[in-house]
């Protein structure tokens, strides 16, 4: 397509307002029951869903929004800031951000191409049109993007923790490990990079070292709930049952708590077999970040 027309395109997808969406299916205290679907995704290399930390789009509190009503407002104010100012990064970034969060992936790629277009060395960019790729699918051209997002002699772990997310749906968990590990030389007890790690051995079957990482992500004070699940299923796919439901129970309400028990079971008893038959375990895939 001549590039002319693949502005106008871009253009005119990145100047649609807000389309109407969805309620997230599923909420706070149903961790699992997202895992589960998000494992079937990743299974055909389809990227995970996230809310990280590109840029605050906040709602009028300057707070990072919280719910799906949030998100909507957030978004109407970040999508008309970026109307409004098209060639500023930041508003680029914020506006697709709340794109993200709302699962309107393709448009807030085609925000985040445009933007790139017009600051082709804004490295932060680079990393939020990169990360935004890797949740569309479309990895390879995601792995591209970030490895010119940072430099070898200025790294940043939020690109190493991208990247490495990118090479574990492509299969080359070895080099996935050694990006987190670079991350982890940078914020030695960073829980999204620790996240990552431990989902990483579970896709190499080290259960150990995964029920290791996990819990040591699990300590750090800013961890996302959903390691907590994980690790749940860290330990039930090692044979500890009780331990494992203990876990998924831990800190919730009994109704969400009996919820995450309940999907922590069935996703246990997909995998009984699922260290003879060479199928993967039944997780999520490493997080490409915000």
């Amino acid at each position: 397509m001549p590039l002319e027309a693949r502005l106008l395109q871009i253009r005119l997808l990145a100047s649609m307002g807000p389309k109407t969406l969805r309620p997230k299916a599923l909420r706070a205290g149903r961790y699992l029951a997202s895992a589960a679907v998000a494992t079937l995704l990743a299974l055909s290399v389809a990227g995970c869903k996230t809310t990280g930390d590109d840029v605050t789009g906040s709602i009028a509190s300057g707070a990072t929004p919280r719910n799906d009503a949030e998100w909507r407002q957030s978004l109407e104010a970040t999508g008309a800031r970026y109307r409004a100012h098209p060639d500023d990064p930041a508003a680029a970034i914020a506006y697709a951000r709340g794109l993200r969060a709302t699962d309107q992936r393709a448009q807030a790629v085609a925000v985040l191409e445009q933007a790139t277009i017009r600051n082709p060395h804004d490295m932060t960019l680079l990393g939020a049109y990169g990360r935004a790729l890797a949740e569309a699918g479309d990895l390879n051209q995601a792995l591209d993007v970030l490895g010119r997002a940072h430099t070898p002699d200025n790294p940043d772990w939020r690109v190493l923790n991208a990247q490495g997310a990118v090479l574990d749906q492509l299969g080359r968990n070895g080099e996935a490990q050694r990006h987190y590990s670079s991350a982890l030389k940078i914020v030695p007890d960073e829980p999204s990079v620790l996240s990552n790690l431990g989902l990483s051995y579970v896709l190499t079957k080290d259960l150990k070292h995964a029920e290791v990482t996990l819990r040591r992500a699990l300590a750090q004070p800013n961890a996302d709930p959903k390691v907590r699940q994980n690790l749940a299923l860290v330990v039930g796919l090692r044979g500890r049952f009780d331990d494992a439901e203990r876990i998924a129970r831990e800190g919730l309400p009994e109704a969400e708590a009996a919820s995450n028990v309940a999907y922590l079971r069935q996703m246990l008893a997909q995998q009984k077999d699922w260290k003879k038959t060479g199928a993967r375990p039944f997780v999520p895939q490493p997080n490409p970040g915000g």
